[in-house]
């Protein structure tokens, strides 16, 4: 009896002391969860320095030791994300809130699957030589790739120090790689050995050009480049004996898809839109072929100089369609360069190219992208979430699927009216983004492998203008499998934006602007589709589906 009251005044206390700790949680929990919107913006500037990894003496830190901590750190940053109540907030605030979401679910992604650091060579870039069309490189890549698009030549003498750094570096970054990766993963394996090949050729014009330049940094350039070579050959012969499969299943396409990309369309949907989309775009090509069948065909230039005049003609005719056909607010510092090419050997002409030389206007549609990079550095953006790229290339289906889309608007709002034979050109085109797309789904579900992407993106591609053995085909298919979804964006992303298109043009009626549409789109910056439509229109069905 006596051992009975000690256990229930002892159950007693214990409920008591719960209940006194679930007050005191609920409390600091409510202090946190009625914090505001500039909580947010704190715990963003500090996750976008955690996610960074710690650099000693010029390498960034990738080993098993240092994700592992990374990896534990991540989940004291999602807690307190999720202590963050942002179900009041106005939309706006709340997409933020979502961006932060998604980039948090890329990291945690990377760890429990993608581990590019011990599974994917291409993820150590050392050097790149030209600026990416789009707001960051795509697909995942090593902190503090040297990057020498964004140098002077000569380089200023105050930016020397941190160049030379960077140089000495890549052979110690490399080394340290060889450690790190330490999974079977085939065709990544492979692509890495290709990525390589091209670093090698980076590093020896680079010395060429530091020998007439700056003669003293030329032994560290040629270092790098011998690092680069021996690295390369530690690869072959690693990737030799491999037999892992590099896709990530659909199961986890379909996780990252949700929760880190915020598209709505899981594998199965997004397949369905592309097999659509290809039958489509063949149909429609055939029956602009029989429209124009007794124009003149197109043909390539004769001259570099008729290539020049051709493309800067584009130029020119693109801007001034967009400023005088009110399809949206045109500032006036967006410009498209004009001629700095040269003329292709028919021999060594890929796709774009091959459809430059027929009408070069299609392709400056596709140029919106760095009128897009141009809006971003210009001006100020919806938050400080949003004047960065996002990480994970989250913008994706934003990005890809407007540059795709716009080729076709611009079409049927009548840029091609003068040149019929072009809209064809537009039809090739999507059609093409459909074959690389099918690559993209069916290697991450494990039906394709890299040479069977490549094969059906080049048989499905019309004209046979996709080479099997240009560098094309290799770079997109490389991209797509270190980074799931991005072949299907340019489809998928293109869909998505019709349908915020027309939802948005029913709330409107007649008072619909294409003008006024566009420009509330830019607004809401590089960031998933998703998350613009529910700002547009207020709709919540697919951010409902989403989180």
């Amino acid at each position: 009896m006596k051992g009975q009251k000690i256990i229930v005044v002892g159950a007693v206390f214990l409920a008591i002391a719960a209940v006194v700790f679930s007050l005191a949680a609920g409390e600091k929990a409510g202090q946190a969860r009625s914090s505001g919107y500039d909580s947010l913006i704190r715990l963003f500037k500090e996750w976008r320095e955690f996610q960074k990894p710690k650099v000693v003496n010029g390498v960034p830190d990738y080993s098993a030791a240092a994700m592992k901590q990374q990896q534990k750190g991540l989940t004291t940053f999602e807690q307190r994300l999720a202590a963050i109540d942002c179900r009041t907030w106005p939309v706006p605030q709340q997409v933020d809130y979502h961006l932060v979401r998604a980039e948090m679910n890329g990291l945690e992604f990377d760890h429990r699957l993608l581990r590019p650091w011990s599974r994917d060579p291409c993820f150590y870039a050392v050097v790149t030589d030209s600026e990416p069309d789009v707001p960051a490189r795509e697909g995942p890549e090593m902190f503090g790739v040297l990057e020498l698009w964004k140098m002077k030549f000569p380089v200023p003498g105050k930016d020397i120090p941190e160049f030379q750094t960077k140089l000495q570096a890549i052979p110690r970054v490399l080394e340290q790689a060889k450690k790190n990766l330490t999974e079977d993963a085939k065709d990544l394996w492979f692509l890495g050995i290709r990525v390589k090949k091209r670093e090698s050729a980076i590093l020896g014009n680079l010395a060429k050009r530091l020998a007439e330049l700056h003669s003293n940094l030329v032994a560290d350039a040629e270092r790098a480049r011998t690092a680069v070579d021996e690295f390369c050959g530690w690869l072959e012969k690693k990737q030799s004996v491999m037999r892992a499969s590099s896709g990530i299943g659909i199961e986890n396409f379909n996780w990252y898809m949700k929760n880190v990309h915020l598209v709505p369309y899981p594998w199965e949907e997004q397949l369905a839109i592309i097999e659509r989309e290809m039958e489509r775009s063949m149909a429609s090509l055939k029956l602009e072929e029989h429209r124009n069948r007794n124009l003149p065909e197109l043909k390539p230039p004769a001259t570099e100089e008729e290539l020049r005049t051709r493309y800067n003609e584009a130029v020119n005719t693109f801007m001034d369609f967009l400023r005088t056909g009110e399809i949206f607010t045109v500032p006036d510092y967006m410009r498209l360069d004009l001629f700095k090419g040269r003329l292709v050997p028919s021999a060594g002409r890929d796709f774009f190219t091959q459809i430059e030389y027929c009408d070069s206007l299609p392709m400056k549609c596709h140029s919106i992208h760095w009128l897009e990079k141009q809006r971003m550095a210009h001006e100020p953006q919806a938050s400080p979430i949003r004047a960065v790229p996002l990480l994970y290339n989250i913008w994706d289906s934003r990005s890809e699927g407007l540059a795709t889309a716009w080729e076709e608007m611009m079409m049927n709002a009548g840029l091609f009216d003068k040149r019929p034979r072009a809209r064809e050109l537009i039809y090739v085109l999507v059609a093409m983004r459909c074959a690389r797309a099918m690559g993209d789904l069916k290697m991450h579900s494990g039906e394709f492998t890299l040479d069977d992407a490549v094969k059906y993106a080049v048989e499905h591609t019309p004209n046979g203008w996709l080479r099997p053995d240009g560098d094309t085909v290799w770079t997109d298919m490389r991209i797509y499998l270190h980074q799931p979804g991005y072949g299907t964006s340019y489809v998928v992303g293109k869909a998505h934006i019709d349908k915020l298109l027309m939802g948005r043009s029913r709330q409107t009626g007649e008072k619909f602007s294409l003008k006024k549409f566009m420009d509330e789109f830019f607004a809401s910056g590089l960031i998933p589709v998703s998350l613009i439509r529910w700002e547009m229109t207020g709709l919540e069905d697919e951010i409902k589906k989403l989180w």
